[in-house]
């Protein structure tokens, strides 16, 4: 009898690590997925929360930072159609993390930016059409976290998109929008990316897109004062060198 018992305490003791391990395999997605957003690489990244996802498809975590890796994978692709794909997926996800939980900032957010990315490869009617819905998501995203900086970076590329539309667009958008949307202004983009470098102002982004908006209302020396901003500032994501390389392009075009 003392056997038996002795058995059977030894099988418990040594499944307990099994058990610790596999108790939340979600969450162990997610932490592997996000180690691997913070070094860079997103194909891993990806890779972790789709594991998380198929593990537990009512994780609302798990489907918008899904949406956010296919968004950063989608970046790189080089062939539009590749591209578009990658996208499109992160929109179906950024779907599912509003439909898990409406009142999530993030779902809103990481929708508006997937169909903004799907908007810079497609024409001019399908980039006006859709210009509506980002501005809804990211309005929606705002209104529930007023605190998040990319919120505000986006809604600020809205503006300055919407309010430097050509004349084929604007023709569009008298079709579909039932004309240019009033608010939209330069100014308006300016005083977004300003208060998204308030809110987060080690991001190189912000201060990339402020320098652009600047020149878009031909302020020249404002321009070149985020340009030189973006040049201080340490890399810290992947995307912050081909930032650089951009801000390099503008200043050495605005001191000629």
């Amino acid at each position: 009898m003392n056997r038996i018992l002795n058995m059977i305490c030894l099988l418990v003791l040594t499944s307990l690590p099994f058990f610790a391990q596999t108790e939340n395999p979600v969450a162990d997605f997610i932490a592997k997925g996000d180690e691997a957003y913070a070094r860079y690489d997103n194909a891993a990244a990806l890779e972790h929360y789709q594991n998380a996802f198929r593990a537990d498809s009512a994780n609302y975590e798990a489907a918008w930072k899904l949406s956010r890796a296919y968004v950063d994978v989608g970046e790189v692709q080089e062939k539009k159609e590749t591209r578009r794909t990658y996208y499109q997926e992160a929109d179906n996800y950024a779907r599912k993390a509003v439909e898990i939980d409406y009142l999530g900032a993030k779902g809103h957010l990481w929708r508006s930016i997937a169909l903004g990315r799907v908007a810079l490869d497609a024409g001019a009617k399908e980039r006006v059409q859709m210009s509506k819905e980002i501005k809804k998501e990211v309005d929606r995203a705002l209104e529930l976290d007023p605190t998040d900086d990319i919120a505000w970076h986006v809604l600020g590329r809205w503006h300055r998109k919407i309010a430097t539309l050509s004349w084929v667009e604007k023709r569009f958008a008298n079709m579909f929008l039932g004309g240019v949307p009033k608010e939209a202004s330069v100014q308006k983009a300016a005083e977004c990316f300003q208060k998204a470098i308030e809110l987060h102002p080690e991001h190189l982004n912000h201060y990339l897109e402020l320098g652009l908006t600047y020149e878009e209302l031909k302020q020249k020396e404002p321009a070149i004062a985020q340009y030189q901003k973006v040049l201080e500032l340490p890399v810290a994501d992947a995307d912050d060198e081909g930032f650089k390389a951009t801000a390099r392009e503008r200043l050495e075009k605005l001191k000629k």
